[in-house]
C-alpha cells in the first residue's frame, strides 16, 4: 500500500482516478478547492483536503511520507485562460511549480503531471506525435507546455521522476454539460436532455480525439508504474480522428450553427504509439460505445 496525493481529486478525471486507487488499497490525500470539482465526487475511503494548489504552505504538509502525487488540479477551460490568462497562469503555472516544490521538499519519488494535446496547436500532418513542433493556440496550452518544462527541470536538477501525460479530449461519467464553455459531448448531452438543439460550432468538421476517463485512469496507473522518469511527454488519445458532426450523429437529434472561437484546434489526432510502447498502454473502450452508455446515463437514449 503507498500514500498518494491526488490534486485535483474531486474533479472528473481525478475522483475517478481517486476512486481506481482506493480499489487497488492505498492510502489517497485529495487536494482539491472545489472551484470545479465537486466534494460528492471524492470518494469517501480518501482523506479530503479542501486547499488550493496556489497556497504552497498548506498544500505542502500533506506530501509527507507520499510515494507519488498525480498532478491533476488545473483550470482546464480554454476559453476561460484567453478571456483571463492571469489568474488561469496562476493556478496552472504557479500552482505546478508549487506541487513540484513540495514534491521535491518532501522528497516524494515520482509526479504524473496532467498536460494536455492543447499545447500542439494546429499541426498539419496527423497523428500527433510527441516530438512534432509546438504552437500553442491558447494561454491554456502555453501554461501546459511551461508546466511539463518544469517537470523536465525537476528531474534533472532535484531527481525526482517525472512523467507528462497529454491528455486529448476526455470524457465519461461525471463531465458535466453545464458553463460557459462545456465540452462538446456533455455539452450535447445536456442539451439533447433540455430538449433543446446541439449547437454546432462552424461547419461542424473540427475533429478532435477522444477518450475515455477509464482508460485515462488506467494510463496514469501505467506511468506510475512505469521506468518513465525524466519528464516524459506521452499523448493519451484514442488514436481516432472524430468530427463533431459525427458526435451529434451519435447522440441524434436537432442541430443548430453558431460562429467559431478563437483559440482552437481545428483537427487532433494522436500518435499513441509511445504510449502503448513505454506504458505497456491500449485504451479499450470505443467512442460509439462510450457515448452509448452515456445516453443511457443521461436518460437521452
Amino acid at each position: 500500500m503507498s500514500k498518494i496525493v491526488v490534486t485535483g481529486g474531486a474533479g472528473f478525471i481525478g475522483s475517478h482516478l481517486t476512486d481506481k486507487l482506493v480499489s487497488l488499497g492505498h492510502q489517497v490525500v485529495v487536494i482539491d478547492n472545489l472551484m470545479l470539482g465537486k466534494k460528492e465526487f471524492v470518494n469517501k475511503k480518501a482523506k479530503f483536503v479542501e486547499s488550493d494548489i496556489r497556497d504552497y504552505k498548506t498544500i505542502s504538509k500533506y506530501f509527507k511520507g507520499v510515494e507519488v502525487v498525480f498532478h491533476l488540479a488545473a483550470d482546464p477551460r480554454l476559453q476561460i485562460s484567453v478571456e483571463d490568462p492571469i489568474s488561469t497562469h496562476e493556478i496552472n503555472v504557479t500552482g505546478t511549480l508549487n506541487v513540484l516544490t513540495a514534491a521535491w521538499k518532501n522528497k516524494v519519488k515520482k509526479v504524473i503531471f496532467t498536460s494536455s494535446g492543447a499545447v500542439y496547436g494546429n499541426v498539419q500532418a496527423m497523428p500527433i506525435k510527441e516530438d512534432c513542433s509546438f504552437l500553442p493556440l491558447s494561454p491554456y496550452g502555453l501554461h501546459k507546455l511551461i508546466g511539463e518544462k518544469y517537470c523536465q527541470l525537476f528531474s534533472s536538477l532535484y531527481g525526482i521522476e517525472t512523467v507528462c501525460l497529454r491528455y486529448f479530449n476526455v470524457y465519461g461519467a461525471r463531465k458535466t454539460g453545464q458553463g460557459s464553455y462545456p465540452l462538446v459531448i456533455p455539452a450535447f448531452l445536456q442539451l439533447k436532455k433540455e430538449g433543446k438543439p446541439m449547437s454546432i460550432v462552424g461547419t461542424g468538421k473540427a475533429t478532435r480525439d477522444y477518450v475515455h476517463v477509464s482508460d485515462v485512469v488506467d494510463a496514469n496507473i501505467a506511468a506510475w508504474n512505469s521506468k518513465l522518469k525524466n519528464g516524459d511527454a506521452i499523448n493519451i488519445g484514442s488514436g481516432v480522428e472524430t468530427s463533431v458532426n459525427q458526435i451529434a450523429k451519435y447522440i441524434g437529434g436537432k442541430s443548430v450553427r453558431i460562429s467559431d472561437r478563437s483559440g482552437e484546434m481545428k483537427r487532433a489526432k494522436a500518435d499513441i504509439s509511445k504510449a502503448k510502447k513505454s506504458l505497456g498502454w491500449i485504451p479499450k473502450v470505443k467512442l460509439e460505445v462510450g457515448i452509448k452508455d452515456l445516453k443511457k446515463e443521461w436518460g437521452v437514449e
